[in-house]
C-alpha cells in the first residue's frame, strides 16, 4: 500500500530518472519539486518505498532508481489517464501517405517509421497476412546510455530476434488493447528481463491484421509512448 505522499514522491522520482538516467536522491527531489516536506521526511518516505520494493539503491552512496514494481505502479496510473495528443499529428501524416494505401506493405513500413521517429525507440510491426516484419529506429535506441554496454546491446538484439520467432504467442490476448511488458513481466521465450515492450494488435488498411510495438530500455518515456500507441490505434481505425 502506497500513501498519497509516497505516490507523489515515487512518480516524480521515476519521471526524473527517465529524463536524467541517473539515480535520484532525496536532496535532488527536495530542491526540484515543491513537496512542502523536509529533506528528512523525503528520505524517510524513500526508505519506506525501498522497503516496499518500488525503488532500490544501486550503490551505497547513490540515490534511488525504480524497480520493475515501481515502473508498473507508474505505468498503471498512466494507463488510467492515457490521452491521444499525438492523434492529430498522426492523422496529418497518414493523409500525406494515402498514396501508399494501395500497397499495404509500404503503408505498413511508413507507420513503423513514424513510431520510431516520434518515440526515439525501436519500433516493430508485423503483418499477419503477409508474414512481414518491419523494424525501424535502431540508431536512436542504441544511442541511449544503457546501450554503452556491448552485452546489453547483444541481449537487446537477441530479444528482438526471439520476439520475431515467437510473435504469434506474444500477440495472444485482447485485440486492440495496449499491452506493456516491463522487465521480469516479459514472456520467458524473450530470455531477458532488462527491457520494456509496449504493443498492441491492430488492423492496417484493407483489414490486414497486424501488430505494432515500441521496444527499449525500462527507462523509456512511458507517457509519450503509451499515448503514441493509443493515437496510432485510433488513426488506423479510420482506414
Amino acid at each position: 500500500m502506497v500513501t498519497e505522499r509516497q505516490e507523489k514522491i515515487l512518480n516524480n522520482l521515476i519521471a526524473d530518472y527517465i529524463r536524467l538516467a541517473k539515480p535520484i536522491s532525496s536532496k535532488f527531489l527536495e530542491k526540484k519539486h515543491n513537496f512542502g516536506l523536509s529533506p528528512a521526511t523525503i528520505r524517510n518516505e524513500m526508505q519506506e518505498l525501498t522497503k516496499k520494493g518500488y525503488i532500490f539503491q544501486p550503490h551505497t552512496s547513490a540515490g534511488r532508481v525504480p524497480t520493475d514494481k515501481g515502473y508498473r505502479f507508474f505505468v498503471n496510473r498512466l494507463l488510467e489517464e492515457s490521452d491521444d495528443f499525438f492523434e492529430k499529428e498522426f492523422s496529418k501524416e497518414m493523409r500525406e501517405m494515402e498514396k501508399e494505401l494501395r500497397d499495404s506493405l509500404k503503408y505498413h513500413r511508413a507507420v513503423t517509421k513514424i513510431l520510431a521517429s516520434v518515440s526515439s525507440n525501436l519500433a516493430l510491426s508485423y503483418n499477419f497476412d503477409e508474414e512481414v516484419f518491419w523494424k525501424e529506429g535502431w540508431k536512436e535506441t542504441l544511442a541511449e546510455p544503457e546501450f554503452e554496454d556491448i552485452d546489453i546491446v547483444s541481449e537487446f538484439t537477441e530479444m528482438v530476434e526471439n520476439l520475431e520467432k515467437n510473435i504469434r504467442d506474444f500477440c495472444r490476448g485482447d485485440f486492440g488493447e495496449i499491452k506493456i511488458s516491463i522487465g521480469k513481466e516479459n514472456p520467458r521465450f524473450l530470455k531477458t528481463k532488462k527491457f520494456t515492450i509496449i504493443s498492441s494488435t491492430c488492423h492496417f488498411p484493407k483489414k490486414k491484421k497486424g501488430m505494432i510495438a515500441i521496444l527499449g530500455p525500462k527507462r523509456m518515456k512511458y507517457p509519450q509512448n503509451i499515448s503514441l500507441i493509443n493515437s496510432v490505434l485510433k488513426t488506423l481505425s479510420k482506414y
